[in-house]
């Protein structure tokens, strides 16, 4: 085996994962191609939370198949520690590794043989508690550096913990090292990526460490420009969290925080641990602190129980707020979910028309959130050329920038007004 092709299903924590054990490959000796290539070996690294993981692997197995019939195909991350046997059985994989297994690939591709039948390396996920460094490098200029992994909350609709496991956290001094691993890569924006990110603690000497004081000991570290927090639930999400960002010198004025529904009968159903009042508070604390700030929200629409009143009243609350954008995610029914027995299933058809309302919502809030700043100069970082000639970059809170296309702006934080 002298090459090895990736492909990310799902998150930023995905992708970081990747990332990294690709570089363990490379430090084995193989080289990485693009995965629209031809290669030794195929990895596909899977996602739970869309409803078509089995569809998609499918796909791609197909696709391998087609182009390199001769290829050891390899089934990692969480929809392989789900369903193992499932993938298993798709024709053309070789190798199915669970939550645990996938940091082991090298050691599993050394002992690989083609054609034997699919080998499964999966565990009981209660016994999965190491944590396992990872970010992302290579394919943007910025990196996804996760910092916390596992969830111990039990929302009725995730599948989430089944898959990754308890909630568990690297070391603060981990991390700074690794963000110096990155400054020393020449990346300049870090998205700091977790399961559960503001569930990040342990102790140390006998002393609580927690996400603010990890956020503390980042923002000393010279070199990064940028850091942005990912996803925080509301909850979790401080006055002191708040605060610090306001007036940090690296964390942008960029947050998401997923709400789920904005209707509290629906947020116990989805035993979720706050009611709208606090993520309205949350909201309005950040605006009072950073009235520039980007605020991006998560959305189920159509969980069982979730009348048409109830959902008008989630629009309601969405379209009051002062959010710059939304996610918006059709429930879709998860096996060995308590949401799976819940009564008063919305149609389809009913959860797709919510969906589309509150796309449309979502556009509305994007076009208002820009006019703010229509005019004002924002440092814009850069990225790789965009489509038709064009560079695209971000600025501090999250505002997509297109320049005609040069390569002097690529990785640089240029001053642009907004236009």
């Amino acid at each position: 085996m002298q090459t090895v092709a990736f492909h990310t299903l799902g998150c930023k924590l995905n992708f970081s994962e990747t990332s990294s054990i690709a570089r363990q490959l490379e430090r084995e000796g193989l080289s990485k191609v693009e995965f629209d290539a031809v290669s030794d070996v195929y990895v596909i690294n899977t996602c739970s939370v869309t409803d078509n993981a089995d569809k998609e692997c499918r796909m791609l197995v197909r696709q391998i198949q087609r182009r390199a019939p001769e290829a050891a195909i390899v089934i990692m991350g969480c929809y392989a520690q789900l369903k193992p046997h499932d993938i298993a059985a798709i024709e053309g994989v070789d190798l199915v590794l669970g939550a645990a297994e996938k940091f082991n690939l090298a050691t599993h591709l050394k002992a690989l043989q083609k054609n034997e039948g699919a080998k499964v390396f999966s565990c009981d996920i209660d016994t999965v508690d190491e944590f396992h460094s990872a970010y992302s490098y290579g394919d943007r200029t910025r990196s996804f550096l996760k910092v916390q992994d596992g969830c111990d909350y039990n929302c009725s609709f995730c599948t989430i913990p089944l898959a990754r496991g308890a909630s568990r956290s690297d070391t603060v001094a981990n991390v700074v090292a690794k963000a110096h691993e990155i400054v020393a890569m020449g990346v300049k924006e870090v998205v700091l990526t977790g399961v559960n990110l503001g569930d990040f603690k342990y102790v140390e000497n006998g002393q609580s460490v927690d996400f603010y004081d990890l956020i503390k000991a980042l923002d000393e570290v010279e070199g990064i420009a940028r850091y942005r927090i990912s996803s925080i639930e509301p909850n979790l999400l401080t006055p002191a969290i708040i605060d610090f960002v306001a007036n940090s010198k690296r964390f942008m004025p960029h947050f998401h925080i997923p709400l789920q529904s904005g209707n509290n009968k629906l947020l116990r159903l989805m035993r979720r641990r706050y009611q709208r009042e606090l993520y309205a508070d949350r909201v309005a604390a950040i605006k009072a602190a950073m009235p520039h700030a980007c605020i991006g929200v998560d959305v189920i629409v159509g969980f069982p129980g979730e009348t048409a009143a109830d959902f008008q009243i989630t629009f309601d609350f969405l379209h009051e707020l002062p959010i710059s954008y939304l996610h918006v995610f059709t429930y879709s029914e998860r096996p060995n979910t308590h949401a799976i027995t819940l009564p008063d299933i919305v149609p389809m058809a009913e959860r797709k028309a919510r969906n589309q309302r509150l796309r449309e919502l979502s556009i509305k809030k994007q076009v208002h959130f820009k006019e703010q700043f229509i005019g004002q100069s924002r440092a814009v970082l850069f990225e790789t050329a965009g489509k038709e000639g064009l560079i695209e970059g971000f600025t501090d809170n999250y505002i997509k920038i297109s320049a005609p296309f040069q390569e002097n702006l690529v990785n640089q934080l240029i001053l642009t007004v907004i236009n």
